[in-house]
């Protein structure tokens, strides 16, 4: 990936860095052996590389999986250079309509790669409620804000951001697989909702709606509960009030 001509005088080692965040971008994490491979050098300069990366908070590694994953300070970067376009502003207006209206918590996301960030929220009013998710990143398959803006996506950019049959979810009701990935956005375009029980944490049960929102950012809103409260009938109830407002808020957003 590129956006311009090769300059007079490439740095190699900064031109590696800047391939491994653009990758990171692309997956939810990055294993050692896949920036090695991606970059074509040893282990070892991968190793160098990732390290001055953690070192900068650009990256972080997961304790158990030892696997890299986005930092700190790579988040930050994007949420500060995002708020300047401020659709969260425009959107929040939707969000407070929705928590109003259905009594349950709401969210903002935005898709980065295969990862969905959560950059808005507001809790319930109850007392038994879904704790807001606002600057955290999790998986796009393992929740219904990520499963309904990758159905705004081609099958072919799907299996782009997942090269792997295997996908790793967050609990073992969590998508497993690519092929069933693929068969539930099919569903998703067709109902035009996403869903998702207990398969980003348990207890918890949420439906999201993509925003229309052009060549800007990828936005879904989304409505958690417990998963106690959610029925057929109320699933069905909140799919038709985000959709209703997703279309007004999708004119929002600037573009």
């Amino acid at each position: 990936m590129s956006a311009g001509r090769v300059p007079q005088y490439p740095i190699e080692s900064v031109d590696n860095a800047l391939k491994v965040l653009l990758l990171l971008g692309e997956r939810s994490s990055l294993r050692l052996t896949e920036v090695s491979q991606y970059l074509g050098v040893a282990s070892s300069t991968a190793h160098r590389l990732l390290a001055m990366l953690q070192y900068r908070g650009f990256v972080q590694q997961d304790p158990k999986s030892k696997a890299y994953l986005p930092g700190s300070a790579l988040t930050g970067v994007a949420f500060s250079i995002l708020q300047r376009f401020d659709f969260r502003g425009a959107v929040h207006p939707y969000l407070e309509q929705l928590n109003s209206d259905l009594r349950e918590t709401v969210h903002l996301g935005m898709l980065v790669g295969s990862t969905v960030h959560f950059v808005d929220a507001i809790e319930s009013p109850q007392a038994v409620r879904v704790v807001s998710r606002l600057g955290r990143a999790m998986p796009a398959s393992s929740t219904s804000t990520g499963k309904a803006l990758l159905a705004g996506l081609t099958n072919d950019e799907v299996e782009a951001l997942y090269p792997a049959e295997r996908i790793e979810g967050l609990t073992d009701r969590s998508i497993g697989t690519r092929t069933e990935l693929l068969r539930q956005l099919t569903t998703v375009r067709k109902r035009g909702y996403a869903t998702s029980s207990e398969e980003s944490e348990s207890g918890v049960s949420s439906v999201a709606v993509a925003l229309a929102t052009g060549n800007g950012p990828k936005l879904a809103i989304n409505v958690a509960l417990p998963a106690s409260r959610m029925t057929r009938d109320e699933e069905k109830r909140i799919g038709a009030a985000l959709v209703a407002v997703a279309e007004r808020a999708s004119r929002a957003v600037p573009g």
